[in-house]
């Protein structure tokens, strides 16, 4: 309860420092009507639904999730407004005592705020306020099909050419438009891959949440078929069961639910990919995540029925796997596929001049494909959404990779 009250007690400080800018720039007292109910509605919804609303574990509900975006939103606006308007209340402060100590009047009158500045605040504090809306309501369906050519040596030869689809972290429980997920899904049909993998969390918490969408995602199709695996929001973790039979209960059906999707879900396991006379391994792990995330990836045992000469691509849904095991593996994995970061779903990008989320702070590979030791990392930015209710500048991504074998000469 204490929380709640210094919680309140500063947005209401913040609120009230900000209406000051407001009546710096206008004289129209609609406009403190309009900002004053806008905070009190945006306040009492993100209240009521913390507190009363519905408790689905510790993912975020719908109504949370666009209640937390809405507080988010108007908190941004506040804050970097008020940093333009404390700079200046630092200078008037400073102006006051000067005239106190050394000026003609010896009186300490702060100075008027200067208009200019305020309009320049509040505009400067509507660009992130007016984008995480615009992500709210488009950015989280804004998909972006992103093509790569990757070059190997040892690519078997009839795999040269060899096209890849790539989606990760569906969070299925999210959706709110069936028109711009039927855009998504006809748009991965229409690259017609070899073959489409999916890198995990096809749920935010239950399997339940699949089921609107599974007859649409059965619809994906590719040559050589789709492949899955398991992502952390997938067992069921971040929901409290009333027996682990349940929770067991709940991953069995999602299992369930992927094959009857055409998915082959690879728990710890391996496929090969045939063309002509050559093969390439397909490995799949289940999750596997540092620090407090799901560690049930074996990768031994998922490459216990393969070659160390093949060429071979693995499914893991968090790349921390990829930099703590798979790199320092006695087996060479060509390319890894992941997924997991979703790059934060807010950040700046412009191919080949920008690539920055904050999400860099907690992983080293976070959004595109990276290179070591001879190894390759894709790591996809995510279909879906989780959390925050939209994407600000890393927008859904559905990767389709093309396979070159390299001219050795």
């Amino acid at each position: 309860m204490l929380r709640w009250i210094v919680f309140v007690i500063i947005y209401f400080i913040l609120g009230f420092y900000t209406l000051q800018a407001l009546k710096t720039a206008t004289r129209f007292p609609w406009v403190y009507f309009v900002f004053v109910a806008m905070s009190l509605i945006v306040l009492g919804n993100f209240i009521f639904q913390f507190t009363w609303g519905e408790t689905a574990g510790r993912v975020l509900s719908r109504p949370k999730s666009y209640a937390f975006g809405f507080l988010a939103a108007i908190l941004t606006f506040k804050i970097i407004t008020i940093i333009f308007l404390f700079s200046e209340d630092i200078f008037r402060v400073i102006a006051a005592g000067y005239q106190k100590f050394y000026g003609t009047t010896r009186e300490f009158s702060l100075p008027e705020r200067r208009r200019f500045l305020s309009l320049i605040a509040m505009g400067i504090a509507a660009i992130p306020f007016g984008a995480l809306l615009y992500g709210m309501y488009r950015g989280k369906y804004n998909f972006k099909v992103l093509k790569y050519k990757m070059e190997f040596e040892d690519l078997p030869p009839a795999f040269d050419g060899y096209q890849i689809t790539q989606i990760s972290d569906i969070h299925s429980g999210s959706f709110d438009n069936r028109g711009k997920i039927e855009y998504a899904v006809d748009l991965i049909n229409k690259q017609k891959s070899d073959v489409i993998f999916f890198t995990g969390d096809m749920v935010n918490n239950k399997a339940e949440e699949m089921k609107p969408w599974a007859e649409l995602f059965s619809s994906l199709s590719a040559v050589d078929g789709k492949y899955s695996i398991l992502g952390n929001h997938d067992y069921g973790d971040y929901v409290t069961w009333n027996t682990e039979e349940e929770k067991m209960k709940n991953l069995d059906e999602l299992k369930l639910m992927q094959k009857e999707m055409g998915f082959d879900l690879l728990l710890n396991e391996s496929r090969y990919l045939k063309k002509e006379e050559d093969k390439l391994a397909l490995i799949g792990v289940e999750n596997w995540g540092r620090g407090g995330f799901r560690k049930s990836g074996d990768l031994n045992k998922a490459a216990s029925e393969i070659s160390k000469d093949d060429f071979k691509i693995l499914l893991s849904h968090d790349p921390s796997h990829w930099e703590d095991v798979v790199l320092k593996d006695k087996y060479h994995y060509h390319l890894t596929l992941s997924g997991h970061t979703h790059g934060m779903q807010f950040g700046i990008e412009i191919p080949g001049w920008v690539k920055w989320s904050p999400v860099k702070w907690r992983y080293k590979y976070w959004a595109g494909i990276y290179e070591e030791l001879g190894e390759f990392i894709n790591v996809n930015r995510g279909f879906g959404f989780l959390g925050y209710p939209g994407r600000v500048g890393i927008w859904p991504e559905i990767t389709v990779i093309t396979l070159i074998k390299k001219d050795l000469t």
